[in-house]
């Protein structure tokens, strides 16, 4: 059974940081892409980061380009969402998610697998 957990979430401060970490159980996990969605309260899921499966690929939609970043431990089976001068406006819950193999996934339906999501919450 595959099983993804996330950790990390909770309130923080606009310009402050955080580090999402995701574990990911029952798969391979070496061989997979991995993803980082968000889904504030009213809007849809969308996709905010994404790795392949050596971490050597990534990509970060433009409205975290600059301040987050993905990365993955393989020997670990765990993926990192480090963020940096966070903003009112990422406040959602953040959800990891298994991508297509090898490869970066660019959509959600390239996506099989969820985790439970973890909230995060920027405010003073």
């Amino acid at each position: 059974q595959v099983q993804l957990v996330e950790s990390g979430g909770g309130l923080v401060q606009p310009g402050g940081s955080l580090r999402l970490s995701c574990v990911v159980s029952g798969r391979i996990f070496s061989r997979d892409g991995m993803g980082w969605f968000r889904q504030a309260p009213g809007k849809e899921r969308e996709l905010v980061a994404a790795i392949n499966w050596t971490g050597g690929s990534t990509y970060a939609a433009d409205s975290v380009r600059g301040r987050f970043t993905i990365s993955r431990d393989n020997a670990k089976n765990t993926v990192y969402r480090q963020m940096n001068r966070v903003k009112p406006e990422d406040t959602a819950a953040y959800y990891c998610a298994v991508g297509p193999p090898s490869g970066l996934g660019y959509s959600r339906k390239e996506y099989n697998y969820w985790g439970q999501g973890t909230q995060v919450t920027v405010s003073s």
